[in-house]
């Protein structure tokens, strides 16, 4: 079971309590739910955050939470064998630190915290957890696997990309993301971005919502066609071209009229050349006048 209270930070700042008055609750940025912690370091002050967790002696248990900003620490203290903590630096998006804990032999409670380091920019924290056996204390209940995301849509499509769309799943930490029922993306935002598929190609995609419980069903399917490709052509050579010039010089080749090229022949290139001083070279000048 989750032992942490309030983990997700839905409460405010109930079942914590913050050094120096470090610590609020905000609703942007967060990873699930509709609230984040905000730990603000200020002088000597790291920003700590702590809750008191009930656990069974000799036990076993996961720690982890979702943070975000400067740099962030989780840990535990209290363990009556070895304290352990994890740290990151600053992140411009969720990353989850998870570690590992044992109990002592007289352990009923330790204290988990997070905090931020002196003089840095604040951190976000959310979704914080202590998973392993019922300590007695109570906590939050353990996630359940979401709902499957609706309002899946094409927000926009290249020659080369389809960009989708969908809308919040409450209780979700993930989502991923399937072309053709293949899984080829997994994000924490409601958006992605499918890219190098081909030019004027109709996708099939469907969007799941994961946590801790699993993941969801499939979302109903959307389809996305991509553009056609601009520029350079992109197609393979025809099996059988032929190209010539009109000149303004004699080079003593043989004419050929067009009226004479066999019908095997797919495309038939043509251009106007000029002479240069150099012997054997020739130039030519792109026709401007009709190009508007």
């Amino acid at each position: 079971v989750n032992n942490a209270k309030n983990g997700g930070y839905e409460s405010g700042l109930s079942n914590w309590t913050c050094t120096a008055g470090s610590g609020t609750t905000v609703s942007s940025p967060v990873h699930g739910g509709s609230a984040a912690l905000k730990g603000t370091p200020a002088g000597q002050d790291n920003a700590q955050c702590t809750q008191a967790v009930a656990v069974k002696p000799n036990s076993t248990y996961t720690l982890s939470a979702w943070l975000q900003g400067g740099y962030a620490y989780l840990g535990v203290t209290g363990t009556g064998t070895t304290d352990v903590s994890t740290w990151t630096p600053d992140s411009a998006s969720w990353k989850q630190l998870s570690t590992t804990f044992t109990t002592g032999a007289s352990t009923t409670s330790v204290t988990v915290y997070t905090h931020g380091w002196y003089g840095q920019a604040p951190y976000y924290a959310d979704d914080l957890s202590v998973f392993g056996p019922d300590g007695g204390g109570g906590g939050d209940p353990a996630p359940t696997i979401p709902a499957a995301p609706t309002g899946l849509t094409v927000s926009s499509t290249t020659s080369s990309s389809v960009s989708l769309s969908w809308n919040t799943v409450s209780g979700a930490t993930g989502y991923n993301v399937y072309q053709a029922g293949t899984k080829v993306q997994s994000t924490t935002g409601t958006s992605a971005t499918v890219s190098s598929l081909a030019a004027s190609t109709s996708y099939s995609f469907q969007v799941t919502a994961t946590n801790a419980a699993g993941e969801s069903a499939k979302s109903t399917a959307v389809t996305g066609t991509t553009t056609a490709s601009s520029g350079g052509g992109g197609g393979s050579l025809p099996k059988h071209a032929v190209t010539g010039y009109w000149q303004n010089f004699n080079n003593g080749a043989t004419v050929q009229k067009i009226s004479a090229v066999q019908s095997q022949y797919d495309i038939i290139a043509v251009a106007f050349a000029d002479a240069t001083t150099t012997p054997g070279a020739v130039t030519f000048n792109l026709d401007s006048a009709g190009l508007g």
